[in-house]
């Protein structure tokens, strides 16, 4: 291992660097800080800014992450290098990412290169929220690159989806609709209740303040260019890890895992979708590993034009639909059960939004208030009509992305692949083209079941079993159904027919003394 990391020349690169990750507490964050103390053993400090969350301060948080098990190889392989993980109390929400004066000298002293990761990804956040985090937060995070002395890259991550207007995506930024500094100054100015009443006028074709403030600040970006050596990557969704640090790592439900994992318990039955629509996804690892080799690369590379752009999504590299991808997580939870699956996991994609909404009704609203009504009978709290109706929100949210089709042009995110030597393929693997699709899809599931809702696998051969007697219950509380729709419609017919046979007899009665009379 150590003689194949000497010969990377991506590796030799971050040697005795110093590096800043903002929102080095977030899943990219993690990944990221975790592949540099582990790929590149002499990489200088590792700065991570983090700020108080949850009643616990930087400082307990930074204890935490450490015996994280995304932090597993490090600790084993490697336990020394955990001493570079250095942390900075801040915020990218406070003035001067509210970092004190003498982290900042140190940061000023050893930092050459800048990851900007921090962001609120919540889709269905305020605007108010999303501009002060998510844009001001890039100005706040520029303004400090224009102070590190040694500065050799800043790589701002963004999205393959912060211009979702735009239908051939290449790599390059695009104009917005109105200046960052006007719009943040509308947030600043206008209170949070008007701002989110005329937003979605404002967001227009945005589907969230997520994608809106995330292309913002790609324009704030673009005109620090070539002022500063910066570069933006956009991964598409993120999934979870193809292999590092262990395959399947995941710590949230975001996205197509979420998905997954809520149709493998059996709480989503149908979901408004376009089967035969790509699915962008990238491994969590990949665009790790993209994202370090595309700052090496602008580092020592010459200056363009404009600021590079890389467009991490499989564009003509590989290509697979959404049916494809959830029929494969629908056989990875046959063959991977989950525990305490709420009824067995039969659900199904529609093109049709009508048709999904109907099914919506019967599997998952009804269900829903027939809990909670025996909830109410017993005395207990009700929680699914609630739970069922927020499930709805992030479908909503998600559908956007599986009902559109886009084009992503990924030329300089292959070409940086191609170049690479063997050796920095080795340590720093994106081959879209590698993973098996259903192995892949194991991996997510398994990893989603371990990481996030923390079921051991050992009990996979119970939930087998177990699946079995749901499936039992599901057949028959169909056939069930089915029998009572055919009985309803048979009376209906019986009270159809006896509405119609008295009107009929008078009549008939009526031609008879008619007939006999002529």
């Amino acid at each position: 291992m150590g003689e194949a990391r000497e010969r990377s020349s991506v590796a030799a690169f971050y040697s005795g660097r110093g590096v800043l990750v903002t929102g080095a507490t977030g899943l990219l964050g993690k990944v990221l800080v975790e592949k540099l103390l582990w790929a590149v053993p002499d990489v200088g400090p590792v700065y991570m800014l983090m700020r108080p969350k949850r009643g616990k301060t930087p400082a307990e948080r930074m204890a935490a992450i450490q015996d994280l098990p995304v932090f597993e190889r490090v600790r084993r392989d490697c336990p020394k290098q955990l001493s570079k993980m250095h942390m900075v109390a801040g915020d990218v929400g406070l003035e001067d990412l509210g970092i004190s004066f003498d982290d900042l000298e140190r940061i000023k002293r050893d930092v050459s290169v800048v990851f900007h990761c921090a962001a609120t990804l919540k889709l269905e956040g305020s605007l108010k929220d999303a501009l002060h985090y998510n844009t001001r937060g890039t100005q706040r995070a520029l303004r400090l690159a224009k102070e590190l002395p040694h500065l050799k890259v800043f790589v701002h991550t963004s999205t393959a989806f912060c211009h979702c207007d735009v239908e051939e995506l290449g790599e390059r930024t695009y104009p917005p609709p109105i200046t960052p500094e006007n719009m943040m100054g509308c947030g600043d100015l206008v209170d949070e209740e008007t701002l989110e009443k005329v937003a979605p006028s404002l967001l227009a074709p945005h589907p969230n303040t997520y994608t809106y403030s995330k292309r913002l600040a790609e324009d704030l970006v673009a005109r620090h260019y070539p002022d500063l050596p910066l570069c933006i990557v956009r991964p598409s969704i993120v999934c979870p890890s193809w292999e590092e640090p262990v395959p399947g790592w995941v710590d949230n439900l975001n996205g197509p895992v979420g998905v997954m994992a809520a149709a493998g318990k059996g709480v989503i039955r149908s979901m408004y979708c376009r089967g035969d629509y790509n699915a962008e996804v990238i491994p969590l690892d990949f665009a790790v590993n993209a994202t370090l080799v595309a700052a090496q690369r602008v580092a020592l590379g010459s200056r363009e034009p404009s600021v590079p752009v890389f467009n991490l999504t499989s564009g003509k590299w590989r290509r697979a639909t959404w049916e494809k991808v959830l029929d494969e997580g629908r056989r990875a939870g046959y063959q991977y059960p989950f525990e305490m699956i709420l009824w067995y996991p039969d659900g199904n994609i529609r093109s049709s939004r009508r048709s999904h909404d109907i099914h919506a009704f019967f599997q998952h609203f009804l269900p829903a208030y027939f809990i909670d009504f025996m909830m109410f009978v017993f005395r207990q709290p009700r929680f699914m009509v609630r739970i069922y109706k927020r499930i709805a929100m992030g479908l909503e949210l998600l559908q956007f992305f599986t009902t559109r089709q886009w084009v992503f042009h990924n030329d300089r995110f292959v070409a940086m692949w191609d170049s690479m030597g063997p050796e920095d393929r080795r340590l720093f693997n994106f081959d879209l083209s590698e993973p098996d699709m259903s192995e892949y899809i194991d991996r997510c599931l398994l990893g989603a079941r371990q990481y996030c809702l923390k079921e051991n696998p050992a009990t996979i051969p119970r939930q087998r079993r177990l699946l079995k007697v749901y499936w039992a219950a599901d057949r028959l509380v169909a056939l069930l159904f089915y029998a009572l729709l055919a009985w309803w419609a048979y009376r209906a017919f019986l009270a159809v027919s006896e509405a119609v046979a008295p009107s009929a007899s008078p009549r008939l009665v009526s031609d008879e003394v008619i007939v006999g009379r002529s």
